[in-house]
């Protein structure tokens, strides 16, 4: 007999139902409502999601044994999904915020050695063992933040060595913490301090050396890029990301964070990349051309936000028909925070996204970004039962109340790993 995970009576079941690909223009307000609604979880995959009256039908043919889940008065969606995080790293950049506040700005920052170079030295000097050990108290705050799977990028080693060894700490966090943790490449995250006289050759290391070594030791699906005036510079993006499909990697990119017209978005298109991510200085040619391609959108309001940068323009682009993904951009320096309920208010509140477009940015949205909507993202049977049960009446509760946690309950592949606000052992 096997045991079935019962989740009856909510307020609103969000199930986000409705097919496989990404949601754009008016699809993303569809949330698939329905009020008193049941969710049934058995070996960790979901076999019926509807209202309260069939949920009894169904479950009155059951025999197994069942675990019932009270959700009156609760909204419940699908786990939230971080599709941008550098989650993988040891170290703190506090300091950078008050020089942000006196002036600086984060290229000057990185060109004198802080930024993302600061926290290369951290993690080149700490142990495998100690990157898994910090990184998993992150994980536990995403968790009890609603989040059950994140994307996790490497780029804090700039070393092949280093790169290997956030990616196995990445592996490892994977195989042992309940989040899914998806891995992305990105050695090209910044050119290294010893490589400062001569950027070409680290480009020709990523391509030649590191590349290849991931792709041998199967440790990440994606290949990312920085692709930024003062980083690596569009001809150097395609470069590596060339190589990067060449070696079977998808492709995404940092793309027009801080520069007007550098092109990033374009690329990206060109490419066939899954996403471009920040885009808060996206062209309008850049825009219409991620429409074409169908590449996803993955902003980042709590960075923007953060850097004192004006956020990216996602009404243009939900208008345009971009798909519009959402993303903590977890990392030490630009944005230190694992709140995607956090993420979903700024969205609101700074770029004027509706609360529907939000939930569907964090959930079906952010699965297509990582390549995983056939599995997660959605209230579907066959899916994974990843849940979260919101202290919430109604879905638009969850952003009229900002700068809160509300989640109550959070469920991942049928087993109950956040009870009342607080992580199960």
């Amino acid at each position: 007999m096997g045991k079935l995970t019962y989740v009856k009576s909510a307020s609103q079941l969000i199930s986000m139902d409705g097919g496989l690909g990404p949601r754009t223009g008016r699809g993303m307000s569809m949330l698939g409502i329905t009020a008193n609604g049941s969710v049934v979880i058995e070996d960790g995959i979901i076999v019926f999601s509807g209202s309260d009256t069939l949920a009894e039908h169904y479950l009155s043919t059951c025999q197994d044994e069942v675990e019932i889940i009270d959700a009156r008065g609760k909204v419940v969606t699908p786990g939230l999904i971080d599709p941008h995080t550098h989650a993988v790293f040891t170290g703190s950049r506090e300091n950078e915020l008050e020089l942000r506040l006196q002036g600086a700005k984060y290229i000057d920052i990185l060109k004198q050695g802080g930024g993302i170079l600061h926290t290369a030295r951290s993690t080149r000097e700490a142990s495998e063992e100690e990157l898994v050990r910090q990184s998993k108290v992150r994980l536990d705050h995403f968790l009890l933040h609603g989040v059950t799977t994140i994307e996790a990028k490497s780029g804090y080693g700039l070393t092949l060595t280093d790169e290997l060894k956030q990616l196995r700490a990445a592996r490892a966090l994977n195989a042992s913490h309940p989040i899914d943790v998806v891995s992305t490449f990105m050695g090209a995250h910044a050119v290294p301090e010893e490589f400062n006289d001569n950027p070409e050759d680290y480009v020709d290391l990523v391509i030649n050396e590191m590349l290849p070594a991931v792709a041998e030791q199967e440790l990440a699906e994606f290949c990312d890029v920085f692709c930024e005036q003062g980083v690596f510079s569009t001809a150097e993006s395609r470069r590596i990301l060339e190589a990067a499909g060449r070696h079977g990697f998808k492709l995404k990119i940092h793309a027009d964070e801080i520069a007007e017209n550098f092109g990033g978005a374009e690329l990206a298109a060109e490419l066939g990349a899954v996403s471009a991510e920040h885009l808060l200085k996206a062209s309008e040619e850049g825009i219409q051309a991620l429409a074409r391609s169908g590449t996803i959108a993955v902003l980042l309001p709590g960075t923007a936000m953060f850097l004192m940068e004006q956020p990216a323009a996602a009404r243009k682009m939900i208008e345009a028909g971009v798909a519009v993904a959402l993303s903590t951009d977890c990392n030490p320096g630009s944005s230190p925070t694992s709140s995607m309920p956090f993420i979903m208010n700024a969205a609101c509140l700074t770029m004027k996204m509706t609360p529907a477009e939000v939930l569907t940015a964090s959930t079906i949205n952010a699965a297509c970004a990582i390549g995983r909507e056939k599995v997660m993202g959605s209230i579907e049977i066959g899916k994974q039962g990843d849940l979260v049960l919101f202290d919430a009446e109604n879905y638009r509760q969850l952003q009229y109340y900002y700068g809160m946690n509300l989640v109550h309950t959070v469920i991942k592949k049928g087993q109950v790993v956040v009870k009342g606000g607080v992580l199960v052992d």
